[in-house]
């Protein structure tokens, strides 16, 4: 399995603050890897700068490489739009636009050149169904996509991000503001993404990484102290403060 992002030594300061603290890490594609820690520890912070959403934020320096797919995404020569294209992402509460489900999904094709209607159905349609959403809302595509629940907003806000055919899909703590049983299908749902994608998710919830991660990395105070296999990572964890956190011991 190749690696489909490796961060080598990097740092990231909010003005004087240092947030992150010499990160080194290499996600394997297509599968999911989990980021856990206590709040404020960095791991959203670090998700947002694998596609450069920490651009939008002032004050913000970065040092060190993030390499996807062996570049440099902060070589001069990157098309930022373009990687987020391949870099989508998926947020902590659901956000559709205040459009049709239709148009939501539609959105992102169209802002990348595709007009044409057949092609606009398809991609809404296999979009829908690739987020395990169509069944529920295909004899309503032209209702606002407001009037979903919450789990639907989310699926479909993942479907949104799969219809620009990304590569990863960062997932900002996706469930969070969800019901346990709209976690459940957006948890099932990113089980069978990931024979497709490349999903690196940001997780409050340890039962959640270890059901559904194969690799989990522990974040505190802007260190990342463990990364590995999950089931090593929960089972027989390397360092005193992984074993602490996930005992309960703090955080």
């Amino acid at each position: 399995m190749s690696n489909m992002i490796t961060v080598k030594n990097m740092c990231l300061w909010y003005g004087e603050h240092q947030a992150l603290k010499n990160i080194n890490v290499s996600i394997p594609e297509k599968s999911i890897t989990a980021f856990i820690g206590p709040s404020g520890c960095g791991k959203s912070t670090f998700l947002k700068s694998l596609n450069r959403m920490n651009d939008l934020i002032q004050g913000v320096r970065i040092t060190g490489d993030i390499l996807y797919n062996g570049k440099n995404i902060f070589d001069s020569s990157v098309d930022v739009n373009e990687l987020r294209r391949e870099v989508g992402m998926v947020f902590q509460k659901p956000n559709p636009f205040p459009m049709s489900i239709y148009d939501n999904i539609a959105y992102g094709p169209r802002t990348h050149g595709i007009k044409n209607k057949a092609k606009l159905d398809d991609i809404v349609e296999c979009s829908l169904r690739d987020a395990a959403i169509w069944e529920e809302v295909k004899d309503r595509l032209k209702k606002n996509a407001l009037g979903l629940s919450g789990g639907q907003q989310q699926r479909l806000c993942i479907a949104r991000a799969l219809a620009v055919k990304p590569a990863v899909l960062l997932m900002d703590e996706p469930t969070s503001a969800l019901d346990p049983i709209s976690t459940s299908k957006i948890e099932e749902l990113s089980m069978k993404l990931k024979e497709n994608y490349t999903i690196i998710m940001v997780t409050h919830n340890m039962q959640q990484a270890v059901r559904i991660s194969d690799q989990t990395a522990f974040f505190l105070l802007g260190e990342l102290i463990e990364y590995g296999n999950t089931e090593t990572l929960f089972s027989t964890p390397k360092d005193k403060r992984t074993e602490d956190y996930i005992t309960g011991r703090f955080g």
